[in-house]
């Protein structure tokens, strides 16, 4: 939600400077999701509150398996693809982006592997998407 409302913000704020930066989030955003899923499909990881009694699960999971982490993934993709157009924005992006990443272990939703692992596949995605463009 957070990232529609920036992309939002963007095309209310810079009008049609941020019609680029906008439609290429969304494009990485899209090549996310497709990405996320296959993995998730491929690797069918149970989550950790399934392996470990002691994690007291406190939200319900969008799907059924942990790796990778599409939250994570999904972050640093956009805070990549926005910090490309927009770098004043790091101040808030990578703090939020961080936070994003360590939310979702301390949730005992994903391991710390699936969390890095989405890390990395977000920012080769956000990193390419610059090559496409």
């Amino acid at each position: 939600m957070f990232w529609y409302g920036l992309m939002l913000f963007l095309l209310l704020w810079e009008k049609e400077m941020a019609v680029v930066p906008v439609i290429h989030m969304a494009a990485a955003g899209l090549a996310c999701a497709l990405l996320y899923k296959w993995l998730k499909a491929k690797t069918l990881r149970p989550r950790p509150f399934e392996f470990y009694r002691e994690i007291i699960l406190s939200v319900p999971p969008l799907d059924k398996y942990s790796f990778p982490s599409g939250h994570t993934l999904h972050a640093v993709a956009f805070t990549l693809v926005a910090l490309g157009y927009y770098p004043s924005l790091t101040v808030v992006l990578v703090p939020f982006t961080l936070l994003v990443a360590t939310s979702r272990m301390v949730l005992g939703l994903h391991y710390p592997s699936d969390v890095l692992a989405g890390a990395v596949i977000g920012a080769l995605v956000g990193g390419a998407s610059f090559w496409l463009v």
